[in-house]
């Protein structure tokens, strides 16, 4: 047989199986579990928080600029494979560039560009997302330790001035003066410590539960007992990482009464699997009332906050707030 031939014979089985293929590429495209309201988020949870769709629209905007740019690059990959394939009546090496200057100037100065739009919106939304405002209505103190989570509500509870003051309380000494200027008058606070083995009464999952208002923007000042860890409430749609001898804190607005689940994102030792927490979102009066059952527990004042800030940590962070 003709070599001719049997490159013939050889394209046929793959002409055959291509209709298999793309019909099988096709259904692991589509058969997957998001409805049809799912897909425009793109694989992102549903926001609960006046913040998130900050975060939810950059997401969005990202997968529409790589679609762009990949179903470019891939047409132009597609037409130099079928402009210039070999075939029978040609044969011929096609014309060999060795450089071309405008060509070699657009690959840098269009990536740049894109680098550049990305940066952009990127800065931009961060800058929104962890502006702090001058009095949050409420603030909580999250503790990260191995392997759990500690809350101190940081509350007027019995509405007294004179019961508490959080700003000289020295469970919080960990927490830089410059948060403590939105710390309520008279704040003796309730707290709640969690474990491991915790779990949500309501719907069994794992770890503490911390209680947030609907409507109101909340202050999360995150401190940590020992090693790096990550607050991160999956329908936020952002984390935060938890830091010892450094101070970081962001703001939400809950939107969206119900229970969620979050976890420790830094890999943080042996039982970082384990450093699970639920965030359950309810209505103002619930949230009092709930601090006033912490009270009636006893789980009043605070648990400690952490390692104090280091000075070239606070040094450096002087001019904010």
């Amino acid at each position: 047989m003709s070599p001719n031939g049997s490159d013939r014979s050889s394209r046929r089985p793959m002409r055959r199986k291509l209709p298999q293929v793309l019909t099988a590429g096709l259904i692991l495209a589509t058969a997957t579990g998001c409805t049809y309201e799912d897909f425009p988020r793109l694989g992102m949870p549903t926001p609960v928080t006046e913040e998130a769709p900050i975060i939810l629209s950059l997401w969005q905007g990202s997968w529409a600029a790589a679609l762009v740019t990949g179903v470019l690059v891939w047409a132009l990959i597609l037409w130099a494979c079928f402009a210039y394939r070999r075939t029978r009546t040609k044969v011929e090496v096609p014309p060999q560039t060795r450089y071309n200057m405008p060509l070699e100037a657009l690959y840098t100065v269009v990536p740049v560009l894109i680098v550049s739009v990305f940066f952009f919106f990127t800065a931009r939304d961060e800058s929104k997302l962890l502006s702090l405002s001058e009095k949050p209505a409420h603030t909580i103190n999250v503790v990260g330790f191995q392997w759990s989570w500690a809350f101190n509500y940081i509350e007027d509870v019995d509405g007294e001035t004179a019961t508490g003051d959080a700003r000289t309380n020295p469970d919080l000494a960990a927490i830089p003066d410059r948060f403590k200027k939105a710390f309520p008058e008279g704040a003796e606070g309730v707290h709640a410590v969690g474990t491991p083995g915790e779990r949500n009464p309501q719907n069994g999952n794992p770890g503490p539960t911390l209680w947030l208002p609907k409507g109101e923007k909340v202050r999360f000042v995150l401190t940590s007992r020992d090693v790096i860890h990550s607050f991160w409430v999956v329908p936020f749609l952002m984390k935060q990482d938890v830091i010892p001898g450094h101070t970081n804190a962001f703001e939400v607005t809950p939107e969206k009464e119900g229970t969620y689940m979050g976890k420790c994102a830094e890999l943080c030792g042996v039982d970082h699997s384990r450093m699970l927490l639920n965030v359950k979102i309810v209505s103002p009066e619930r949230y009092q009332k709930h601090l006033e059952e912490l009270r009636e527990k006893g789980q009043t004042g605070y648990v400690p906050a952490g390692i104090e800030q280091t000075d070239p940590a606070r040094n450096a962070e002087k001019s904010q707030l």
